[in-house]
Order: C-alpha cells, then structure tokens, then sequence
C-alpha cells in the first residue's frame, strides 16, 4: 500500500475508534442490558448520536482554526501574559506580523477524516431514532 492510502486508513481507523469509544461509555452509562427493546434502541441512538455530533462539530472547530479564525485571541492572550513579565511589551509585535506569522508557519491537516466519520455516526444514531420512531412510537 501507498504510504499515503496508510495514513489515510490510519486516521480514519483512529476516529472511528474514538467515536466506538464515546458510543460504548453512553450505552454504558445508561445500562443498556437492563431494559426493553424499546428503550435499547433509544440508548443506541442516543450512543451515535452524541458520537456524531461531538466530532462533526471537532471537525468544524478545526476548520474554523485552520482558517486563522482564533488568532485574535491568541494574540490577545499573549499580550496579556507579556503585560505582566517584566520587559515583555518589548517583545510585542503588531497584529498583521503576529497573524502572517501565524499562519505561514500554521500546518494545513486534512479534516476530512473526522468530518466523514462524524456524519456516518450521526446518520446511524439517525437511524435508530428512526427505528424507534415507527417501531415503538404511539401518540
């Protein structure tokens, strides 16, 4: 395999992974052998869905990072810490050189990884809900 096929399978292995992880401690948590088939199915639903949607919004939180959208606060928070070192405002730059800075030596990682993991785990926790929704379901 071509190395790049390998880190591809690598990080997907590693998101689906931790997305198991996070669907395991919900049905944990909830006790999923103690109850009916009804509410098994909710626990599952629940289980993808928090799954889902914790990395969908990780992804979208990378991709504001990567964009440069949270350098102003960084920035911010340096100029704080220097107020207080003694002889730090001389090592204070303006913000354009602080954000040139920044993102050229900012690494552009793919996200594409935890944004498709996360939407199949969300469209599965979809699903259960669906499930239960005609299966279970009498208003």
């Amino acid at each position: 395999m071509k190395d790049k096929t390998k880190e591809a399978l690598r990080n997907y292995g590693i998101c689906v992974g931790i997305e198991m992880l996070i669907a395991f401690l919900v049905i944990w948590s909830k006790g999923f052998f103690a109850h009916s088939a009804a509410v098994n199915i909710q626990i599952l639903s629940d289980a993808f869905f928090v799954s889902g949607i914790l990395m969908t919004l990780f992804a979208g939180m990378m991709y504001v990072s990567q964009e440069g959208a949270l350098i102003g606060i960084g920035f911010i928070l340096r100029n704080v810490v220097l107020t207080f070192i003694p002889m730090g405002r001389a090592r204070h730059e303006k913000y354009a050189d602080y954000r040139a800075r920044k993102l050229s030596g900012a690494k552009r990682g793919g996200i594409c990884h935890v944004l498709v993991t996360g939407l199949v785990f969300l469209f599965i926790g979809v699903v259960f809900t669906v499930i239960w929704y005609n299966a279970f379901y009498h208003a």
